[in-house]
């Protein structure tokens, strides 16, 4: 069964904690740089990256099929992810890199709870 676009924009909210300023200038980063798969020059997490800032910025009413679908997959990586937690201090991992690309910073209070 599909998920309807209330529950999307409720769990996108809560998945993805990053303002978009914060995952812009994250995404500067060599860190962000540093990690994922990539096809080319720049990995599928730091696309979605640049694509989550520009959902960010689009209002509720505004956003296409497209970005509704795409929100759906960003949520699902997300919690895929955060199901995969390293022991031990995961400040300066891969693993949360690669979550900060998505928009999500698991050491935020929230965090992958």
């Amino acid at each position: 069964m599909a998920k309807s676009r209330d529950e999307i924009w409720d769990q996108w909210g809560d998945r993805v904690n990053m303002a978009p300023k914060e995952l812009e200038d994250w995404l500067e980063t060599d860190e962000s740089k540093s990690v994922g798969d990539s096809d080319d020059d720049e990995s599928t997490g730091h696309k979605s990256g640049r694509r989550i800032i520009e959902i960010k910025r689009t209002n509720k009413d505004d956003l296409t099929d497209d970005q509704w679908d795409w929100m759906q997959k960003v949520v699902g990586y997300i919690n895929r992810h955060c199901a995969q937690v390293p022991s031990g201090d995961v400040t300066e991992t891969t693993w949360r890199y690669s979550l900060m690309n998505w928009g999500h910073d698991p050491i935020k209070d929230d965090g992958c709870a």
